[in-house]
């Protein structure tokens, strides 16, 4: 699954595709929270924004809660029941059928009362199935895992790692928008006609938007290769003596065990080639390559 894209900055404005705002949550007319990060001197990328629909100071207790369900009417209840009864705030959650349609899973993000409850309330559950409770007849396991999305904030820590710069107070998404002049644009500034990375984190159901600096050039790649081992290493081994930073892989099978497509976006700021004598060399040099290489697409993302 792929799980970012590249926009334009419109103004000062950033378009959420309705397949990535869908998935993250971020309803249109919706609150969210943002905080803007600064990344290292080294490196293509320069500020990053990160948007959730949950306050930032209550990270800590967020928990991924994966209920495993019996496929027979009121299983659904019955586990919402469970989490209730123990005061848990319910969050975003999307459930779907086993393939065998004998199981329902169902995976929610939660607010617990406090950081390290899962455990307890585990050990809870355990003894109730243990004692044939008809309270949990229809729930099958249960799962705990802290969320951690306060994992964005400790980059500081890391001499290498970007540094919060502001937290957003809450704004709100309109018409498919995140307006960045708001609460930002006496430091992101001159961003009209920008490219942004987008990326998501569906399991913790964030989404981060990303400005490269000045000199970053990037260049989009797209190319049928062999479906078969090796051939992936074969292609970026002809773009690695170029001194071009990868940004995105992203690949998918065509033909089965015969074709596949593969899309690189790069940053060709600090190589010693230009675009157009990429666009002249790289050709003919997967034509040497073992097995059938043809670039379908290169793309300077102006």
């Amino acid at each position: 699954m792929k799980i970012w894209e590249f926009a334009k900055v419109n103004g000062s404005s950033i378009k959420v595709d309705s397949w990535m705002s869908d998935t993250m949550g971020l309803v249109d007319g919706g609150c969210v929270y943002s905080t803007l990060f600064k990344h290292p001197p080294a490196g293509p990328k320069d500020y990053e924004i990160i948007l959730s629909v949950f306050p930032q100071e209550n990270y800590r207790t967020l928990t991924h809660i994966t209920m495993y369900l019996d496929d027979v009417p009121g299983s659904s209840a019955q586990a919402a029941n469970f989490l209730a009864s123990k005061e848990i705030n319910i969050l975003n959650s999307i459930s779907l059928n086993g393939i065998s349609d004998t199981v329902i899973v169902w995976k929610l993000m939660a607010d617990m009362n406090f950081a390290g409850e899962g455990e307890m309330l585990r050990e809870e559950f355990e003894s109730l199935k243990a004692k044939d409770d008809p309270s949990v007849s229809k729930i099958r396991r249960i799962d705990f895992k802290p969320a951690e999305i306060g994992r964005l904030f400790k980059g500081e820590h890391n001499p290498n790692g970007k540094t919060e710069i502001r937290r957003g107070y809450p704004s709100n998404i309109k018409n498919g928008c995140f307006d960045v002049a708001d609460q930002y644009g006496d430091i992101l500034k001159g961003i009209d006609g920008k490219n942004v990375l987008i990326t998501m984190d569906a399991d913790s159901w964030i989404l981060s938007i990303t400005f490269f600096k000045p000199d970053t050039r990037l260049v989009k790649v797209g190319m049928e290769i062999p479906d078969c081992p090796g051939s992936i290493t074969q292609a970026l081994s002809v773009i690695a003596d170029w001194n071009v930073n990868l940004i995105s892989v992203f690949s998918k099978v065509k033909i089965c065990y015969e074709t596949m497509y593969l899309e690189l976006v790069m940053d060709i700021g600090k190589s010693d080639k230009s675009f157009r004598e990429i666009c002249d060399t790289m050709p003919g040099a997967m034509d040497k390559l073992n097995g059938v290489f043809l670039v379908k697409e290169l793309t300077e993302l102006s």
